[in-house]
């Protein structure tokens, strides 16, 4: 562990971990924003486009806003809600309102909230629309990433965490797992896919919560690293005792209530992460 100037570079044991300092050339940077008990990613391609999932809760907006800029981020080009749950989409109005947005993607169900019409009216008044997110599509954003959306597969489903749009990002031979907060059905529907599932890295779905990361599914993935989106003494109780049992037992646990912000960066070989806790 090396600390400069209040960042945390951490080495650990995987194969493919590296130094920072090792990382060179084009690469990817995954960036798992401390919301507390919320999700937000921001995704900087290697040819410097960027892709947002998720923005948090409704007060998140600042920190997110703060992040962007702090990393000279004007611009947003794909803007993915996983699924319309305020602490998933809470932020996504101000970062419309207040970056360049290219794209939008949420799956095709809504919900009677305040949260969800401020997203919706975001979208309208900056002129863009909302593309639907189905299994099978992928999303164009670098020639040298793969983005796939993997969930969700169905139209109708009756918990609104299963229409959480689940992606697969593989920059060469290091891949991601972002997961939203897809539960056990949805997990599932994918184990009985044909879909590559193996990743380097897992971002653990719906917080660590018992209704999510399976066995099976776990064991589908291998990850490296799990990454838990989480808030410190959430009452919850997440993350569930016994899925952090099951993820420290085949991975290298990283959480946001712990680590602050967490960002992955990869040159597709090598992977390298940094803590960010304040």
């Amino acid at each position: 562990m090396i600390v400069l100037a209040g960042v945390v570079f951490y080495v650990s044991s995987p194969d493919h971990s590296v130094p920072v300092s090792e990382i060179s050339g084009p690469k990817l940077s995954v960036h798992f924003l401390d919301v507390g008990q919320a999700d937000c990613i921001l995704i900087t391609a290697p040819n410097g486009k960027t892709m947002m999932i998720d923005a948090g809760n409704n007060g998140d907006a600042d920190v997110i806003l703060d992040y962007l800029r702090s990393l000279d981020v004007d611009t947003i080009d794909v803007m993915v809600g996983t699924h319309p749950h305020e602490d998933h989409i809470g932020g996504m109005d101000a970062v419309i309102q207040a970056m360049n947005v290219d794209r939008i993607v949420m799956p095709k169900v809504s919900t009677n909230t305040k949260t969800f019409y401020d997203v919706l009216k975001a979208v309208r008044d900056k002129g863009l629309k909302v593309n639907t997110a189905k299994a099978g599509m992928s999303i164009p954003l670098d020639p040298d990433l793969q983005i796939q959306i993997l969930s969700p597969k169905r139209e109708r489903y009756e918990s609104l965490n299963d229409y959480s749009v689940v992606i697969r990002l593989t920059y060469r031979q290091v891949s991601f797992m972002l997961m939203g907060d897809l539960e056990t059905l949805g997990e599932t529907e994918l184990l009985e896919s044909n879909d590559q599932l193996q990743a380097d890295i897992l971002k653990v779905g719906h917080h660590g919560s018992s209704s999510s990361t399976s066995a099976r599914f776990l064991k589908a993935v291998a990850p490296q690293y799990g990454v838990i989106s989480v808030g410190a003494g959430n009452r919850y109780g997440h993350p569930n005792p016994k899925v952090l049992e099951r993820l420290e037992k085949v991975c290298q646990v990283l959480r946001t209530d712990r680590d602050g912000h967490i960002i992955i960066e990869t040159d597709g070989e090598n992977i390298a992460v940094r803590k960010m806790k304040e």
